[in-house]
């Protein structure tokens, strides 16, 4: 197929509640969102960066501009025959996998489309459903976190992760294990910490979490090589991973035992499926993160989760915990054994309401065929 249009939007959602972590609170969900039309068929993929460099230094406005100079011009006008092609139309662009992610998954939808395939038969999966948890921002005080936390499990979810940050860790742990002893838990610190004053990372130690993620900086594997055969617990590795080779960097010097794989920090499904595979090879289980995505990223994360080495429940909760208005015609719903329903119409088996997201649009733009090097075209 040749890619003929491009359409990019720059949305903001109000989320249900703020979402703290240790890098900051986030009252409003904005991110970007991509069209790739050809052959009368378009497909639709999300570029989940966020309006700081808190999480990573892509940002909607370095997604924008990384899309607008660079990332379209060298994709109009081309033949695309697999979503695999977009890392080769892409290499001369270093870094920014997340916007680079964004277009991948649009192709993804639009072939799998043209293919009458869901994204699960594309990618391998199968299941109708994969279990889920959820993930709680840190809160006020312990107390405030325990009736939060029995919030969620009164919702049906049955896996919670707690966020964490110095200070606010072995108490807020503990509470939550003293009132919930049989929880399946989970901490993340979002790179935090530092090896050198890592005590209360390995204090958790003593409470049978399922994993302590991503404690050190965001960028290293080496201290968490270091810090791994001082704990029982498995760390797992989120902001660390940006590819399969920092993937196979860090468990070749065990710097971890599970890894996190969230398909746009790591520039795709593409290369999450490359990581997935390989952890497999190595009996490592992967689970799946999120980025509170929209109901577009999220149909695509449901599906690459029902690939067999995600043995973990993934940050894919319901719809109703981040939105109260999604821009997808469908809410995803926790079950009642904590799992959440496959897409398994073709593409990303949802649809995109168009019109939703013109009204929630801070900019757009429009980039076709026929005129090249950055011009656009206003909607």
């Amino acid at each position: 197929m040749k890619i003929e249009q491009i359409s990019l939007y720059h949305i903001s959602m109000p989320l249900v509640e703020s979402f703290e972590t240790s890098f900051g609170v986030e009252e409003e969900r904005e991110c970007l969102i991509v069209a790739i039309h050809s052959d009368g068929g378009s497909g639709w993929g999300e570029i989940p960066v966020s309006r700081a460099p808190g999480y990573s230094y892509e940002t909607t406005g370095t997604a924008w501009h990384i899309s607008q100079d660079f990332i379209v011009p060298a994709l109009l006008d081309a033949d695309i025959d697999s979503p695999e092609d977009i890392r080769g139309l892409l290499k001369s662009i270093k870094g920014h996998p997340i916007a680079k992610a964004g277009y991948q998954a649009a192709v993804w939808d639009l072939l799998a489309k043209m293919n009458n395939l869901s994204l699960q038969e594309m990618f391998g999966g199968s299941g109708e459903s994969v279990k889920v948890g959820v993930s709680v921002g840190l809160q006020e005080s312990p107390e405030a976190l325990v009736e939060r936390v029995g919030r969620y499990l009164e919702a049906g979810y049955s896996r919670i992760k707690l966020k964490i940050a110095p200070g606010r860790d072995t108490d807020e742990v503990n509470a939550v294990c003293a009132a919930y002893p049989d929880l399946m838990l989970q901490v993340d610190a979002n790179s935090a910490y530092r090896l050198d004053s890592a005590e209360s990372i390995r204090a958790l130690d003593e409470f049978g979490l399922l994993l302590i993620e991503q404690p050190l900086a965001e960028d290293d594997i080496a201290d968490h090589a270091r810090l791994q055969p001082d704990l029982k617990t498995d760390l797992c590795l989120d902001e660390s991973i940006h590819s399969p080779d920092h993937a196979r960097w860090a468990l070749d010097i065990d710097a971890c035992r599970v890894i996190n794989i969230k398909p746009a920090r790591v520039g795709g499904f593409s290369e999450a499926i490359q990581i997935h595979d390989h952890c497999l090879e190595l009996e490592v289980p992967v689970w799946c993160g999120g980025m509170l995505e929209t109901g577009i990223g999220r149909a695509g994360n449901l599906a690459l989760a029902s690939l067999s080495n995600f043995k973990l429940p993934g940050d894919i909760s319901a719809t109703e915990r981040y939105y109260q208005e999604d821009i997808v015609d469908k809410n995803f719903v926790l079950n009642s054994d904590s799992s959440i329903d496959v897409p398994q119409e073709p593409g990303i088996g949802v649809e995109v309401l168009e019109e939703k997201i013109l009204d929630i649009s801070i900019r757009r733009d429009s980039f076709r065929s026929e005129v090249q090097h950055n011009i656009g075209f206003g909607l």
